[in-house]
């Protein structure tokens, strides 16, 4: 007999025994769980769906511990930006020991899930009162509109961008309007060593952006070399 059981938002093809591997879980170590949202199940061939799931069935299981798996490594980088990152992450795991399934009908424990599912009937009209009172909240204390990403622009980089946003520049839209002059006097103008770069195309750049025409701007970035016409 084997069941496809939902646990923790992935589908598991479980039977008793069965050790699983699932995301993390609040449940203590050594703690009985229980879980009813069974979409399928298989008893010597006869075989029950449900809609979606089964009602009345039921996996019954055991934690035995919490672990993390191994670590996975995230590199990002953009070419010619000078943009590296590099983070680890370890996924948190939960092993839990099938003790047995309930089919339809079956006697279950179903006071204890009673019990459990009962507090947060109760908690959930606070809840969305508090998701009313930041709506209501959020019109009176509007957030300021974000720029753009300057550093998509070819030549720019992170410190060019910084000088730019702290001369009022801050959209592809205004990089568009300002003259190559008026950028190079900002440049030169900077702390950071960003006085030799050349912004003869950032304007022809940052109006394709603008436009929302990223096709054409990476076509006219891979002719240029550096920001520079080559």
């Amino acid at each position: 007999m084997y069941a496809i059981v939902e646990i923790a938002g992935q589908q598991f093809k479980v039977s008793k025994d069965l050790k699983v591997y699932v995301h993390r879980l609040a449940s203590e170590e050594g703690s009985k769980v229980s879980f009813d949202k069974v979409l399928l199940l298989d008893d010597n061939g006869n075989v029950t769906l449900g809609a979606p799931a089964i009602e009345g069935a039921s996996v019954e299981a055991k934690v035995l511990q919490h672990l993390k798996g191994d670590k996975v490594i995230i590199f990002k980088k953009k070419r010619r930006k000078g943009y590296k990152k590099r983070n680890g992450h370890r996924q948190s795991f939960t092993q839990i020991l099938i003790e047995g399934i309930v089919a339809t009908g079956a006697k279950k424990a179903a006071p204890k899930a009673e019990k459990v599912e009962a507090p947060k009937a109760e908690k959930a009209p606070k809840a969305e009162k508090l998701v009313e009172a930041v709506e209501e909240k959020a019109p009176k204390a509007p957030k300021a509109k974000k720029g753009d990403d300057l550093v998509i622009i070819e030549g720019i980089g992170p410190k060019a961008a910084e000088a730019l946003v702290a001369a009022g520049i801050d959209t592809f839209a205004k990089l568009a309007t300002a003259s190559a002059e008026e950028v190079k006097a900002i440049l030169d103008a900077s702390t950071s060593k960003v006085q030799h770069l050349d912004p003869t195309t950032w304007a022809q750049q940052a109006q394709l952006a603008a436009d929302g025409k990223m096709d054409e701007l990476k076509k006219l970035q891979d002719e240029l070399n550096g920001g520079k016409a080559v």
